[in-house]
């Protein structure tokens, strides 16, 4: 409860704060809208704000809800106005690679979760966490989770990053 309250007071405390780093343009990257700037710092505090949003398969809104690569793709597209599509596993094959020692907050994490590689994805937050949308395992809403928790640790593919 601590840590959602810190959490929570974090993104309203930043929400205030300047302009960060442009995005910059990446030829895998689908759409970037030249009108949006920002950086890893706005898919953090973005995705923070989707906490709770109920899992919805399919769900690409937060009305309707979400899954995974659905959040991510709504957060990136909002946030930074870069444009995800398709699968987790889609995403995976975008980005650059980023060794598991070198992640950084905004950073996309990938996971094998139904016994198929990069089926599940999420936004690395830092201090080994991320936020993401399961669809199992306690309430099936946006949460964060530890990728330390014998569960994740036993199924972390990859990390991918669309920022320098």
């Amino acid at each position: 409860m601590i840590v959602r309250l810190m959490l929570i007071l974090t993104v309203v405390l930043l929400a205030g704060c300047g302009s960060a780093p442009t995005v910059p343009e990446k030829s895998d990257v689908a759409v970037r809208h030249p009108e949006r700037s920002g950086g890893a710092e706005e898919v953090v505090l973005f995705s923070l704000g989707l906490l709770e949003t109920k899992y919805r398969f399919g769900g690409r809104n937060p009305d309707a809800g979400f899954d995974c690569s659905g959040m991510v793709s709504y957060v990136f597209d909002r946030a930074v106005g870069i444009r995800l599509t398709g699968s987790a596993a889609d995403m995976a094959k975008r980005g650059r690679r980023v060794a598991a020692d070198e992640m950084k907050p905004g950073d996309l994490v990938f996971f094998n979760t139904l016994r198929r590689p990069r089926s599940h994805v999420g936004i690395y937050l830092g201090d080994g966490r991320f936020i993401h949308a399961p669809s199992s395992r306690g309430a099936a809403r946006v949460r964060t989770d530890s990728l330390a928790d014998g569960y994740f640790a036993a199924r972390f593919e990859e990390a991918r990053s669309y920022f320098d």
